[in-house]
């Protein structure tokens, strides 16, 4: 009952946090295009963001190991509400000029983001019990899910029917409650001591212990390459203008479909955690996601093509819960913001070149080749991986509870 209840306070802090998010970028690509009616401003919005981003998520995560979790969970959440009313003033033109003042907001948005992930992942791997670790873990990736698909759905339909001021004052309203979850948040401990103070010397502990555990690096890796390769998601606007030669209204089908899947097979394996053979089905669940590329590539007919990216996001999901729960039962708790941030690194960049990858090949090989390509990638990547890392290959959940 006591993990129930602290989970549903640590939860209301990713979701709001989340949403606020979610609904500020939707706000401020609008926004932005509105002003410009340049897509090249729609570019630099990810730039903005990821440059603060990565000058500051390593040092976050030496701080959310020597410092207050909760004071820094609190201040991300701060962030997100600070950012949204700062750009519900540029709405309403009371402050000029909007466009580099859009692009300073979106700039903390990258520190906020900094912020939160490795200050959310230390309390959860704090707050929840060690045999609870994957259920919880799955239901979190749920929720997350949610958030990604009805954040933008929510936002549009409020700068569609209100304004973008309405927007901007909803994100700032989903940041308060987020807010609110971690100030009501009840944990031992918070202040982790930790001798090694010196930013350097703590990063790189973080760092060689990641070296050193096999199964840690693995899951990194494989994670990391899956995405790299797997981004076929950054190029369906093109797919569904040259391939299916349809509107947006497909586009948002086809968008949801992944998501849809992972909500649906995270609240099954909160039911039903994977305790045994995790780790055949964790690079069974990666391979999957390679041929529902592969399947969707191959198809040109809506619904096939939602089909595999349906059954794309039911892989995902997989793979996210059983990396997710070996990234928290194998972590030290005083290593845990290190841990995180190195692994936020991985992803956020592996995100980022992956839609890179996904264009340049597109423009090189075609579209339908590109995203074939990329999934043949992953599957190659798992193979490699499966022979590589044994101990991951043989890993059971069970026996990390």
């Amino acid at each position: 009952m006591i993990a129930n209840k602290a989970f549903k306070t640590l939860l209301l802090y990713r979701v709001g946090t989340t949403l606020s998010y979610q609904i500020m970028m939707v706000a401020v690509g609008w926004h932005l295009y509105g002003i410009t009616q340049n897509v090249v401003s729609l570019g630099l919005i990810g730039l903005a963001e990821l440059i603060p981003y990565f000058l500051l998520a390593l040092y976050s995560g030496h701080a959310v190991d020597h410092y207050s979790r909760r004071a820094i969970a609190a201040l991300a959440s701060t962030i997100h509400i600070g950012v949204a009313l700062f750009l519900t003033a540029i709405a309403l033109g009371w402050l000029n000029p909007p466009v580099p003042l859009i692009y300073t907001g979106v700039a903390f948005i990258g520190i906020g983001r900094a912020l939160l992930r490795p200050s959310y992942q230390a309390l959860f791997g704090q707050m929840i019990p060690r045999e609870d670790m994957t259920r919880y873990t799955a239901l979190a990736s749920s929720a997350f899910q949610i958030c990604v698909v009805a954040g933008p759905g929510l936002g549009g339909l409020v700068i569609g029917f209100a304004g973008l001021e309405w927007a901007y004052a909803l994100a700032a309203f989903c940041g308060m409650l987020g807010l609110y979850g971690v100030t009501i948040i009840q944990t031992n401990n918070d202040h982790i001591k930790n001798s090694t103070k010196n930013f350097l010397n703590s990063f790189l502990e973080g760092l060689h212990y990641v070296k050193r555990h096999e199964l840690i690096l693995g899951i990194m890796a494989l994670d990391m390459f899956a995405v790299l390769f797997g981004g076929a998601v950054s190029i369906l606007p093109a797919f569904v203008k040259e391939v299916l030669h349809a509107g947006p209204e497909t586009l948002g089908i086809l968008r949801a479909s992944p998501a849809v899947g992972a909500v649906i097979t995270g609240i099954l394996l909160a039911r039903r955690p994977i305790f045994h053979n995790s780790g055949r089905y964790l690079f069974m669940a990666v391979a999957g996601f390679g041929v529902s590329i592969i399947g969707f590539g191959l198809s040109s007919h809506l619904w096939i093509c939602g089909f595999f990216l349906f059954l794309s996001g039911c892989c995902d999901s997989v793979s996210v819960v059983i990396r997710g729960s070996i990234m928290q039962l194998t972590t030290p708790d005083h290593m845990r913001g290190r841990i995180s941030s190195i692994n936020g690194i991985f992803i956020g960049s592996s995100n980022e070149l992956g839609a890179l990858e996904s264009g340049i090949a597109a423009s090189m090989i075609g579209l339908v080749p590109s995203i074939i390509f990329g999934g043949a990638a992953t599957v190659a990547v798992v193979l490699v991986t499966y022979k590589l890392a044994p101990h991951l290959r043989k890993l059971h959940l069970k026996d990390l509870s």
